[in-house]
């Protein structure tokens, strides 16, 4: 039987493209689809399907714990236990230390860091009980290096850099991989308007490559960093 993978934040960038590869390297793949977009996510369950997968879409608030366990409950529904879960929801908004929010802290937290927490709990139990899984938790360089103006997006990056680690600690013994991933500048579509030209940054399939080449090594060993940067370094 095909795994099943739960993919959030999968309406477009990084998500997608994981999506789309392991709908190319795994026919038959069941795919669950996680995010807020409907439209979209739809799309990315069509290219998904004529490459050979089951794609099904959850449309989710992945920050909202009542969200999170209904999703979860159609995901186990519609295509069975998760064998593979991979945390890529989040957000990105600059905002130097002196001028971040209230507000603007919580939101980027609750994006970036709470819906890890929150999809995993809800996720990762059953894989402990079954003695076996792969969580890929997707920090950033911004997770291991601080960048200026990011105060609250470092911050919960960092945080998500903890809790793969930790996570990792904890479940190793349950036979539960954890891989963080730290990628730098990838072409998605919170860069349209940078100005920045496309070649000068990674290609979101390029991320999505190492999550699934990481995924295959199977049960007897873990990828536990990947670090991944443009070829001409950090933007």
């Amino acid at each position: 039987m095909k795994p099943t993978i739960v993919i959030t934040g999968a309406s477009q960038g990084i998500g997608a493209a994981i999506a789309r590869e392991f709908a190319r390297e795994v026919r038959g793949v069941r795919l669950a689809l996680i995010a807020r977009n409907a439209r979209n996510l739809a799309r990315v369950a069509a290219a998904c399907a004529k490459l050979g997968a089951k794609a099904r879409t959850f449309v989710c608030d992945v920050t909202d714990p009542a969200a999170v366990a209904a999703a979860a409950a159609a995901v186990d529904r519609a295509l069975g236990t998760a064998e593979v879960l991979v945390n890529n929801a989040g957000a990105f908004a600059p905002r130097p230390f002196l001028e971040e929010t209230v507000e603007g802290f919580d939101a980027m937290v609750a994006a970036n860091l709470r819906s890890a927490f929150l999809i995993s709990r809800a996720f990762v139990p059953a894989m402990a009980r079954r003695g076996c899984g792969h969580v890929f938790m997707m920090s950033s360089i911004a997770g291991l290096d601080p960048y200026p103006q990011a105060t609250a997006y470092c911050a919960a990056k960092f945080g998500v850099t903890g809790l793969g680690a930790v996570m990792r600690r904890e479940l190793r013994a349950q036979g539960v991989r954890v891989t963080t991933l730290y990628p730098g500048a990838t072409w998605t579509p919170s860069w349209e308007k940078s100005g920045v030209k496309p070649e000068r940054l990674m290609p979101a399939r390029s991320i999505a490559r190492a999550v699934v080449e990481a995924w295959r090594l199977g049960p007897d060993a873990v990828v536990e960093d990947i670090v991944l940067r443009p070829p001409l370094g950090d933007v």
